[in-house]
């Protein structure tokens, strides 16, 4: 029996209804039923009575339900015993720049509430250059885009973003059509493009959506910072497709820049929160890793990390 399983099932109870509990503990409802039936089989009896109406508390259940809102209550109280002992060390974290343009700053100030002793160490880089410092042990954890050259990391889907391609907008704003709320890969071909190169997780993506679509990119430059290459769009030398994210590197990106998204069922990109083993990782890494998956999902539940959604997975 876990905790996890107790506050499960309280909130069921609670809530009076499992689909209401699933959306409120950011679980598929088929993953809910799961733990509950789990729960119900260790205990070998029935908890919950099901109904067209809900869910409700059988007298086995009702005994359980008072039982376990105790131990939970005394569950908090062990967390907070342990909180309030000023946890410290350093905790070093790997963002790409369009994740670090939303996510830095918030993670740092979350740490500071919660953790104010913990030193974070935060590394702004590509990708690539982040999977590699993750391999190499620079980093205790990194939001990456790109699993497959996991070594004995711990990997978590966070959330997927749309793509958008983005253009200039012209000089003379009233001549210029605005641009249209969607687009296609196959309507990028012949499109110039600045695009970072194959070594980082955005661009493999890139080249197998292109692929599927059947075209070749025009391709005028391939550069590896963000900033630049968003400067470069912003001066008219050619378009990119980047998430969301990219536009906060952009002062004043409305009326710089205008952006499609890409309506490709398959084109998105996938973050996860990748970490070294958890036996390798500091008490303050692994405190530091819970909160950024929190400040992730805040930020996607507020609507503040535009074109994002959260990836649910059984826990």
């Amino acid at each position: 029996m876990e905790l996890r399983q107790l506050r499960y099932f309280v909130r069921i109870v609670e809530l009076g209804s499992m689909s209401r509990a699933a959306v409120d503990l950011d679980l598929v409802q088929s993953a809910l039923s799961q733990q509950i039936s789990r729960l119900e089989g260790e205990l070998a009896t029935r908890l919950l009575q099901r109904s067209s109406k809900g869910v409700v508390p059988t007298e086995a259940g009702l005994a359980f339900f008072r039982e376990a809102q105790l131990t939970l209550r005394h569950a908090e109280h062990a967390v907070r015993a342990a909180q309030q002992s000023r946890l410290s060390g350093t905790a070093s974290v790997g963002l790409a720049s369009t994740t670090a343009g939303v996510l830095g700053v918030p993670l740092m100030r979350a740490m500071r509430e919660r953790y104010p002793d913990v030193r974070l160490h935060l590394v702004e880089s590509m990708s690539g250059h982040l999977t590699s410092m993750l391999n190499s042990r620079q980093l205790d954890l990194a939001v990456l885009f790109d699993t497959g050259v996991a070594r004995r990391w711990s990997v978590m889907p966070l959330l997927e973003e749309k793509l958008y391609l983005m253009r200039p907008r012209a000089a003379d704003e009233s001549a210029a059509p605005e641009a249209p709320a969607s687009t296609s890969m196959a309507l990028l071909e012949g499109v110039a493009l600045i695009l970072p190169t194959g070594a980082h997780g955005l661009r493999s993506t890139l080249d197998a959506a292109f692929a599927r679509a059947g075209i070749k990119p025009r391709l005028v430059a391939e550069v590896d910072s963000l900033t630049m290459l968003m400067d470069a769009v912003c001066a008219g030398l050619g378009c990119t497709v980047q998430p969301w994210a990219a536009l906060g590197r952009v002062q004043d990106a409305a009326q710089r820049l205008q952006w499609a998204e890409i309506s490709d069922s398959q084109v998105h990109r996938s973050n996860a929160l990748c970490s070294l083993s958890d036996d390798e990782l500091s008490p303050a890494a692994l405190a530091t890793r819970v909160v950024l998956a929190d400040c992730a999902r805040a930020l996607v539940r507020s609507g503040a990390w535009q074109g994002a959604r959260l990836i649910h997975h059984n826990l």
